[in-house]
Formats: structure tokens, C-alpha cells, sequence
């Protein structure tokens, strides 16, 4: 009986994600089919120049994603999400450039076959690390929400990203974090290299957004994250049948900073860099524009709404140079008024009258055939 339940989960999850999923295969073939028509090679030209903008935007995505749990699922406004990012992104900068060389220096790990692995429990080991300071950053900022709600919570939430941000540019860590410049030259691994391996890296980060949906996706459709829902829509009486909020409120922090955290370390690792701003207020507001683009509650929302902040970015800088924020500016409230749930969730509300629609036109199709017969 199990089985059968299992597999018709799955069943219907492929049928339910076969966009998303169709959209991963064409993601994966991309590079080829630029390298069929360019030739330019798989790790050269403007196939690798396509891989570096996609690889953005695939990390943008997942740090998006993250930010939907809180404000589209919980209710939750953050102005400081981006701790979460660019704690992650410091953490595992901080351990591959000041920890990694020490640690390979003393030891050597080798498998039986002769393959040497230290780089590779360097990474692990930073992974890991970030994936605790994530939490840790989570569970201050929930630890705020116990009291504080609203705009009260939200300008909360400012001060303490502002705060680590402050702490980061400090000049007393400049060894350390390198203050206004922030640290760079971290030293990748040569196996992920995404200079040497764009490529690879490429389907990484490709695999990683794929494998957070997914996650985030069963999060939400879980048991938890209904109640997180429906706390959402109405707090006091989620608390009277015997639903703690702060409970919920806490891991719903907790699995949105983890996500951010990681998106932040495979960012550090894309730029082999850190630096204040991916801590900065505005990073967490770009973050909501794209939530709010895509459409709240959605998580397919913010990954529409990062690619397209990412192709306005790329396309409108090229037209109208440095005033494009104002040109996007003008877009956005266009969107916003005509568009007002994101397009994913607009379209969501208008699919079944459009169904209705159509399928009203299928039935009376019949009937005029009928009356001309």
C-alpha cells in the first residue's frame, strides 16, 4: 500500500511540475544547442558567457524562493533576509580563504584509489558550517517575532540586517572580511571552479535551484506549511484550536534562511567573493520587488520574477545605459497596477474563468452545427 501511495505521489508531482521540469531539460540542453550554433565551445565565447548570466539567475531564484517562504506563505515581512544571504556567503568565504589553507597544509585526505579529496572536505566542511550559521541567524530574527508584529517587526527586521552589515564593514575584521571592499580572490576548489569548469558549475547551480524547489515545494504542501498558511490568514484563531505561532513563524525562518544561506555560499563561490553589500537593505528589497513580480505565495512566481529582473538588468542597461533602474522603475508600477497578484498569481486567479470561457465556447459550437443541419 505504501508503494502504491508513493508512486502515485509521484505521479502526480510530475504532473503537476512537467513545466518546471520541461523547463530544467531545456535549461540542461542549453548549452549545447548555444554551442551547436555558435562552436564557440561549451566553456568559451558566448557560450560561457550565457552560462555565467544563467548561473545568476538560477541562484537569484533560489534566494527569491527563500524570501516567498516568509512573505508569501507566512506573512511575514523581512527587510533584513538578506543576513541570511550574505551570512552564508561570508561564512563559507571566510573558511575556504582563512581556514582551508591551514587545514590542507596539515593534512592530506586520500582516498584507497589514490584521489586526493581535501579540497572537497573543505567544502563540505564550509557547507556545512554555513548551513549552522544560517540557522543561528534565523533563530535571532525569530526570536523578535515573539513580541513584535507588522511594520513594528519589519523595521526590526531592518536593524539587524543593517547591523551585520555595519559589523561586516567594520575596519576592526578588515582582516578578515575586508571591510567597504569586502574579500576577494577566494580560493575555489579547481573541481568547481566556475572559471575553469563554467560548464559544470553551470549544471550545479542548475541542479541546486531544481533540488530547492522541490524541497521548498514539499514544505509548503506539507502539514506545516498549511498551518503556516493558515496562520497567515488568521492568526487568533489558529492560536484558540491550539496552534502555537511563534512555532510555526520560527520554522518557517528557519527553512527560509537555510535556503538563503546556501544561495549565498554558491554566490561567494560563483565570485569567488563576499562583500557588505549582499548583507545591504537593497539586496533584500530587489528581493522583494522579484517576489512581488512573480506573484506572492507561489515560489514558481519568484523564479519567473528573477529571470525577468535579470533580463531587464541585462537588456535595458544595454539600451538606456545607467538611468535603466528608472526605465525599470516605470515597468514595475505598470505591473504592479495592472498586474497586481505577480504574474504567476494573476495568472492563477484568471485560469479558470478562462476555462470556464472556453470550454463554454466548446459547448456552443455543437449546437450551431446542430441548428444549420
Amino acid at each position: 500500500m505504501k508503494e502504491r501511495k508513493n508512486r502515485t505521489s509521484l505521479k502526480e508531482l510530475l504532473s503537476k511540475e512537467k513545466g518546471f521540469l520541461l523547463v530544467a531539460v531545456l535549461l540542461v540542453l542549453l548549452p549545447f544547442i548555444i554551442n551547436f550554433f555558435s562552436g564557440s565551445g561549451l566553456n568559451n565565447g558566448i557560450t560561457k558567457y550565457w552560462e555565467g548570466q544563467l548561473i545568476n539567475f538560477f541562484i537569484t531564484a533560489v534566494f527569491a524562493m527563500s524570501y516567498d517562504l516568509l512573505i508569501g506563505y507566512s506573512g511575514t515581512l523581512s527587510f533584513g533576509h538578506a543576513a541570511f544571504f550574505g551570512g552564508g556567503a561570508y561564512t563559507t568565504a571566510l573558511l575556504i580563504t582563512h581556514w582551508g589553507p591551514t587545514f590542507a597544509s596539515k593534512y592530506r585526505i586520500v582516498l584507497p584509489g589514490g584521489m586526493d579529496i581535501t579540497s572537497m572536505i573543505i567544502f563540505i566542511v564550509a557547507i556545512l558550517a554555513t548551513m549552522v550559521v544560517s540557522l543561528l541567524i534565523s533563530l535571532l530574527f525569530s526570536a523578535t517575532s515573539v513580541r513584535l508584529k507588522g511594520a513594528y517587526f519589519a523595521m526590526l527586521t531592518l536593524a539587524l540586517g543593517e547591523a551585520i552589515h555595519i559589523i561586516l564593514k567594520s575596519t576592526d575584521l578588515v582582516n578578515w572580511t575586508g571591510a567597504d571592499e569586502g574579500l576577494h580572490g577566494v580560493p575555489v576548489p579547481a573541481w568547481i571552479n566556475p572559471t575553469q569548469h563554467r560548464l559544470r558549475f553551470y549544471l550545479i547551480a542548475l541542479v541546486f535551484m531544481v533540488i530547492c524547489y522541490f524541497v521548498m515545494r514539499r514544505f509548503t504542501n506539507s502539514p506545516t506549511g498549511r498551518v503556516v498558511v493558515a496562520t497567515r490568514e488568521n492568526e487568533s484563531r489558529m492560536r484558540m484550536i491550539g496552534y502555537n505561532p511563534v512555532v510555526y513563524r520560527t520554522i518557517t525562518f528557519l527553512v527560509s534562511g537555510l535556503f538563503a544561506g546556501l544561495a549565498g555560499a554558491l554566490y561567494s563561490i560563483w565570485n569567488m567573493s563576499a562583500t557588505p553589500t549582499m548583507t545591504s537593505a537593497v539586496t533584500s528589497i530587489n528581493m522583494l520587488i522579484i517576489v512581488i513580480l512573480g506573484g506572492l505565495g507561489t515560489l514558481s512566481g519568484p523564479i519567473l520574477g528573477a529571470g525577468i529582473m535579470q533580463a531587464f538588468s541585462l537588456f535595458l542597461y544595454d539600451w538606456f545605459g545607467a538611468r535603466w533602474p528608472l526605465v525599470f522603475g516605470i515597468l514595475f508600477i505598470l505591473i504592479v497596477l495592472f498586474v497586481p497578484y505577480g504574474i504567476v498569481g494573476t495568472w492563477r486567479l484568471q485560469k479558470p474563468k478562462l476555462e470556464n470561457g472556453w470550454q463554454q465556447f466548446k459547448n456552443l459550437l455543437p449546437k450551431k452545427n446542430k441548428q444549420r443541419e
